[in-house]
């Protein structure tokens, strides 16, 4: 989605020489980017100054960043309340869309149930939050598909036959592993964001969202893993959730590029409630990357999978991952 001299010129702004420079490849994980490797900034790349016209506006960012919570506030609030945010929260530039499928999960959970309804006050505040950041300049809602692209995410990582349909409102530990499929990539999105954000207000709220997307992600990664007793009575293929997240996660890593970097709730028969690398530090998806997973494309696509018509915004283009 960024260019070379883009994140070039981004390095040279976060650092003041050489040896910084590495350091910041490293620790920042632009290499797992997908967008370029580090091998790939020459010293010349870097000494190269990125072009205004390259470079994405905070304003594109954070709308980039709208149109991932309309998608997951509409999630949780079927799921909790059986109905869609209100249009009030939805209005803005672009196409306006309406959500395909969706209702109110029977929880058997108690503990599930709260934690659902947390999540769902969060990304509902989240949509505000963003909305009254940006003011005029927000997009509006497009069109979302919570039934047909659940069911083709499923079919795709071996979760159920094929032709099979999966219903990510039909019970408690499918709203789980669909749960999953979302905040994972929302932790990653906003990660791979946040370097492009200029404005100190504005990261320093990115970062307290991308905050409490990481509390979601571990939340639900810790409920799956203490309540990982079985999954054969669901109609799903897989016979627990460690195995199940673990087709997910190869699912989302065949989308946004060669790097193995997504992880499920179990590494070596041990949990792995917060996936990092080997410093401890989670993972980054450029947008591009972003939107080859919620389009469910390896592709340079703009539109597909969760988004039908695409998103609204300057930012809608997927990556050619192929």
């Amino acid at each position: 989605m960024f260019g070379k001299q883009y994140i070039a010129g981004m390095i040279n702004r976060s650092a003041e020489n050489e040896t910084d420079r590495r350091r910041f490849l490293r620790s920042a994980g632009i290499g797992g980017l997908g967008v370029v490797g580090a091998s790939a900034l020459s010293s010349s790349v870097l000494a190269g100054a990125a072009s205004a016209q390259e470079q994405p506006s905070d304003a594109a960012v954070l709308n980039f960043a709208l149109n991932l919570e309309y998608l997951e506030g509409q999630f949780y609030s079927f799921a909790v309340n059986g109905a869609p945010l209100p249009d009030s929260l939805t209005g803005g530039h672009g196409e306006r869309g309406p959500v395909t499928g969706g209702r109110q999960v029977k929880f058997r959970s108690k503990k599930v149930k709260q934690y659902a309804e947390e999540i769902a006050a969060d990304e509902r505040a989240h949509v505000e939050f963003l909305r009254s950041a940006l003011g005029s300049a927000a997009v509006g809602q497009p069109p979302i598909d919570l039934q047909n692209s659940f069911t083709a995410a499923a079919q795709a990582a071996g979760l159920v036959e094929e032709g099979e349909p999966f219903d990510a409102f039909a019970n408690e530990e499918n709203f789980l592993l669909a749960a999953f499929l979302f905040e994972d990539v929302g932790v990653t999105a906003y990660k791979g964001a946040a370097p492009l954000i200029t404005n100190a207000t504005y990261l320093e709220a990115a970062a307290g969202i991308l905050a409490a997307e990481a509390y979601h992600a571990a939340n639900i990664r810790t409920v799956m893993t203490e309540m990982d007793t079985g999954l054969l009575g669901t109609g799903l293929l897989s016979p627990n959730y460690a195995d199940a997240t673990a087709k997910l996660s190869d699912a989302r890593d065949s989308l946004d590029g060669a790097d193995d970097l997504d992880q499920g709730i179990e590494t070596d028969g041990r949990a792995n409630i917060v996936p990092t690398d080997e410093f401890g530090v989670t993972y980054s998806r450029s947008a591009g990357q972003v939107l080859n997973v919620v389009y469910l494309t390896n592709e340079a696509a703009d539109s597909g999978g969760f988004f039908p018509r695409g998103v609204n915004g300057d930012i809608t283009m997927s990556e050619d991952n192929t």
